[in-house]
């Protein structure tokens, strides 16, 4: 199930609708999660801490590259405004999470949005390999409800509001 601006509306900041432009301004996130129930902690979480004013939820490999590339039902950059923060689950259906970070890394257009890797998996094997492909950080989901909660809390204190990102991300068209 694709979500788009389902929280936002929610939570009573910036709704996001098909007619309507999307510009991440003040702040753009793209969460990349299938789990339901991890994406809804995530988008709480950020809404508690953070200062988000648009969340865009992707459930798919295939559509965040869809969404980050401008192809398809996003080919209109009116519809996919560059995210200033990417969090990518790895292990997600049509396309692996590996593979939609090492595309955006690799792309002029993107390569410097901030992807953080946020994910289950602490195999060695995954960590090394997303920092070969350049995330900018890598960050092990905790398994209790309280601790992913602080985990949240934490990173969106760090990246949304302590974070300088690049200036040629938010250029970019």
């Amino acid at each position: 199930m694709q979500s788009v601006g389902r929280w936002t509306a929610r939570l009573g900041t910036a709704a996001i609708r098909k007619d309507q432009t999307m510009k991440p301004d003040p702040y753009l996130l793209l969460l990349i999660e299938d789990n339901e129930d991890h994406a809804e902690l995530v988008m709480r979480g950020l809404a508690e801490h953070g200062k988000t004013s648009q969340i865009v939820h992707l459930s798919d490999g295939e559509a965040a590259l869809d969404y980050l590339c401008r192809r398809g039902e996003y080919a209109d950059p009116e519809k996919s405004p560059r995210p200033n923060l990417v969090l990518l689950d790895l292990r997600l259906p049509k396309v692996d999470g590996l593979q939609v970070l090492k595309t955006v890394k690799e792309r002029l257009d993107t390569q410097d949005i901030a992807v953080v890797v946020l994910t289950t998996s602490d195999a060695g094997r995954d960590i090394n390999q997303a920092y070969d492909y350049r995330a900018n950080s890598y960050v092990v989901k905790p398994v209790g409800y309280d601790e992913f909660r602080a985990m949240i809390a934490s990173l969106s204190t760090y990246w949304l509001n302590w974070h300088t990102a690049s200036r040629r991300a938010s250029e970019r068209p």
